[in-house]
């Protein structure tokens, strides 16, 4: 070959940290481009979840086109037929036979779950009332079993006034609600329901799910609903790094260790036991849930 033919020359090996820039701009794109597909992706449906810090990752992409509402406020809609799906107490579907669940998708905990909780300056055995988070569809109800399994059954309250300071001696909270309390001085124990429930069956509790209408054609819903899902997911670092609730170490733990979305088996049968003890003290009927994929 004459000497002057061009020499072809191996592309050198890129920096690591030439190499890390190219791939996190990548990964941008790539969220960018879903989170622009999951934008306006609900139109002709009616979705509603609860606005707390738990949720975020089940409505990444989707937070702007879903109904915010408390628990209780959000069972009323379904009921009246007033949205097609809604991120709802888990007793919701258990009490009426009339919805089904999204499977594979849900806010769980394996223990402590840090934003359940009972908060009590009183002896669990000598509580007489405890003031619940009227907003609470299940954690009234995992605590009313929890209690009954001591065979303690105190009387149950609305709590109507949000003033930590001063605070009843017993009081039920959720979500970002039992969140501020604990990030607030106070001078109460913590009972968190979470903890309790698996150091007395060794398995997660399931707090919310997907419940939709039966009957009415969702398989694009369902769909989506799995994108946001899977989204959120994928972008949970994103998500404990600009979300500005607490403090970032406890985002970190919150959900990283604390909660997590998955559905499975071990879930269904924390769901299981969850209607068996129900019904053991009183608390049903209960149905049978259907999952829906």
């Amino acid at each position: 070959m004459s000497d002057d033919m061009p020499k072809l020359r191996m592309a050198g090996p890129e920096p690591p940290e030439q190499l890390a820039r190219r791939i996190e701009r990548e990964r941008r794109t790539e969220y960018n481009e879903r989170e622009l597909e999951l934008d306006r992706s609900l139109e002709g449906f009616r979705v509603g979840s609860v606005k707390a810090l738990n949720t975020v990752p089940l409505t990444r992409g989707i937070e702007d086109q879903v109904i915010h509402t408390t628990p209780a406020k959000l069972a009323e809609l379904l009921r009246a037929d007033e949205l097609d799906a809604a991120l709802v107490s888990i007793v919701e579907p258990l009490l009426n036979d009339r919805y089904d669940i999204l499977d594979g998708i849900g806010v769980a905990s394996l223990g402590e779950v840090k934003s359940v909780l009972l908060a009590h300056r009183e002896p669990l055995e000598e509580m007489r009332e405890v003031y619940c988070d009227t907003a609470s569809l299940t954690s009234v109800r995992l605590l009313r079993v929890l209690l009954a399994e001591r065979g303690l059954n105190p009387e149950f309250k609305p709590l109507t006034v949000y003033d930590f300071a001063n605070a009843p001696d017993n009081l039920l909270l959720i979500g970002d609600a039992a969140l501020n309390f604990l990030f607030s001085p106070h001078t109460h124990e913590i009972l968190d329901l979470g903890a309790a429930w698996y150091e007395m069956t060794g398995l997660p509790f399931v707090y919310a799910a997907w419940s939709l209408r039966r009957g009415v054609p969702n398989a694009v819903l369902k769909r989506r609903l799995q994108e946001a899902k899977d989204f959120g997911l994928d972008t949970l670092d994103y998500i404990i790094r600009t979300r500005t609730e607490y403090t970032l170490d406890f985002r970190k733990d919150y959900f990283g260790w604390h909660l997590h979305y998955h559905l499975g088996t071990d879930e269904k049968r924390g769901i299981a036991k969850f209607m068996e003890l129900m019904q053991k003290h009183g608390m049903g009927p209960v149905y049978e849930p259907k999952f829906v994929v």
